[in-house]
């Protein structure tokens, strides 16, 4: 609370009646470092998404209904906690007249306008980063170097998707890009960095015009000399010069990312151009991965996948007889992953649960809320990683000898779910709100649903979630040959238990016929699954998943693995 009182009496200071608190830092990715989690550090809040709205009186956090849970857990003691799309803060604040502090790196023109555009309040731009006022500084090694990605891992040269993104840019009349998404650039360029703890994400702004001219802002200490060797029609400029920059572009049609440009940045280049605003054509390109992606992306789904069933078979095997808890449980399969050589990092923080913390849908074990694994519960683990090259990201709920007739049931009608999306017969015109519904369709026979999207596109090598495709429901985006998703549909039950089956699917096209095919091999546990509630179609594709399963990971297993894996793939 003291540092809540600090931060009000900053926004009195200011002369403010609030003060709005994103979760992002300069560059709008998704994982961010400790020491630049401002809505973590005023809140308490840890989860990936959410914004405080702190007023002279009451203090709000704005979340999804991912995080209802968790938020009211960590955070519910000195803020109202509001799930968004409920309520907005247009909603808590209706016709106030309240001037309302930002600070202009850390929002975009597109997040102020949904939030407060229904409201009388104003906003104040403060060029002071008030709750950085608050925080002790702490030094960071953050001089990782950025580094190319090899020849076999490239779908195509950079240069050519320059070529690429200029076409589409010519044909929108567009002569100017400022690219301020970091996720981007590193595709556009075929880099990568250390700047993210779980993705190989290289932090730059990044301006291109009709001519080719390239300029990329970033910290010249990360780059070495054989790197800039490599793009000798790249101009490379401190990060600290960005603004510099810009305000010398004059008369141009300028791209902006309406996601992730600043409304710092925004309104430095709308002073002497005209600005254009639509969704980065990087999102689409990068999407739809390559041959040579996809090849690299099958064999990280069979390393991972082969990590996760040792540490799943060790898990039932030793629950009884061990002091398995929640963090030495994520701890081991970790231990899994490093096994294999291709293994670089975790692409999120693992989500390990057993009973009623499964149904915190984020849920991260800490010391206070670590349970030991018993006889009788359902555990669930929520996990991936990158590779060399490949992201990964898999669910699966398990059974620790629990025979709840009901919970079977659930599971059931979860995995139906699941089975709808992965056999779903796809058009050329197919998008994702229409599949989201045929997800839910099993659970809400029962009057049952879950507060999450169905699914989320996933990069190559890159983030965990990634746009623009989705399975959820208020997308749009048409699939085509080459995204990735993924297929997740779930059940939670506060203070009881969680239930979640997810695998990545990719968009497949064959005979011009499309369908989704799995990337995740991973035995889904059969002793959950009650089986006369499955139809025939629906035990078939079980049965041949469990069959791919068994083939792609039976060389990776010990002898005693093996007579594991014939039993968790054999036929239902």
């Amino acid at each position: 609370m003291e540092k809540i009182n600090k931060l009000k009496k900053l926004i009195s200071y200011y002369n403010l009646d609030g003060y709005f608190v994103s979760k992002n830092d300069e560059f709008f990715g998704e994982y961010i470092p400790d020491n630049k989690d401002k809505l973590k550090f005023i809140s308490n809040f840890s989860g990936s998404f959410g914004f405080a709205l702190i007023l002279k009186q009451k203090n709000y956090l704005f979340i999804d209904g991912r995080y209802t849970l968790q938020a009211k857990i960590q955070s519910g003691k000195f803020f109202h906690i509001v799930t968004i799309p409920n309520k907005f803060p247009s909603d808590v604040l209706k016709k106030k007249k309240l001037k309302i502090g930002f600070d202009p790196k850390l929002h975009t023109q597109k997040t102020l306008k949904m939030f407060f555009n229904k409201t009388g309040c104003k906003l104040i731009s403060i060029n002071q980063d008030l709750i950085g006022k608050l925080q002790v500084k702490k030094k960071v090694n953050s001089l990782k170097k950025f580094y190319t990605l090899p020849k076999e891992a490239i779908g195509e040269d950079y240069k050519v998707k320059i070529n690429k993104l200029i076409k589409i840019l010519n044909r929108k009349g567009i002569n100017f890009q400022f690219i301020s998404a970091s996720e981007n650039i590193a595709w556009l360029l075929n880099i990568r960095g250390q700047d993210s703890e779980f993705t190989p994400m290289p932090n730059a702004y990044l301006t291109l015009d009709s001519n080719k001219k390239i300029n990329l802002f970033c910290d010249l200490h990360k780059i070495k000399l054989s790197f800039k060797k490599k793009f000798k029609n790249i101009n490379f400029v401190d990060i600290k010069y960005t603004d510099l920059f810009l305000s010398k572009v004059e008369n141009k049609n300028v791209l902006i990312d309406a996601s992730s440009c600043s409304i710092y940045f925004e309104n430095i280049l709308k002073k002497n151009n005209k600005i254009v605003q639509f969704l980065d054509p990087i999102y689409t390109l990068k999407s739809i991965k390559s041959k040579i992606e996809i090849k690299n992306i099958i064999k990280s789904h069979i390393y991972d996948g082969a990590a996760l069933t040792k540490f799943l078979f060790w898990l039932k095997r030793n629950y009884k007889k061990q002091n398995i808890n929640e963090i030495n449980a994520q701890e081991k399969l970790l231990k899994f992953r490093k096994q294999n050589k291709n293994f670089k990092s975790l692409s999120f923080p693992t989500i390990s649960g057993c009973g009623p913390n499964a149904a915190i849908i984020h849920y991260k074990a800490s010391k206070k809320t670590n349970k030991k694994l018993k006889k009788g519960d359902i555990y669930l683990v929520d996990s991936g990683g990158q590779y060399n090259f490949g992201t990964t990201d898999v669910t699966r709920t398990i059974s620790l000898n629990n025979n709840n007739k009901r919970i079977k049931n659930i599971f059931t009608r979860v995995l139906k779910g699941h089975i709808a999306v992965a056999n779903y017969k796809l058009k050329k015109n197919t998008y994702g709100s229409q599949i989201d519904s045929a997800a839910r369709k099993p659970l809400r026979e029962i009057n049952l649903d879950y507060a999450h999207g169905t699914g989320h596109g996933v990069g190559y090598f890159l983030n965990v979630h990634e746009g623009p495709q989705g399975i959820s429901k208020n997308n749009k985006i048409n699939f085509r040959e080459g995204m990735i998703l993924s297929n997740e549909p779930g059940y939670y039950e506060d203070g009881k238990f969680g239930i979640r089956i997810e695998n990545l699917i990719r968009v497949k096209k064959k005979k011009k016929v499309y369908s989704f095919d799995n990337l995740t091999m991973a035995p889904i546990d059969k002793s959950l699954v009650n089986k006369d509630i499955l139809k025939k179609n629906e035990l078939k594709w079980l049965n041949r998943y469990h069959q791919d399963v068994f083939n792609n990971l039976k060389k990776f297993m010990s002898k005693s693995e093996l007579v594991d894996l014939k039993l968790a793939c054999s036929k239902i």
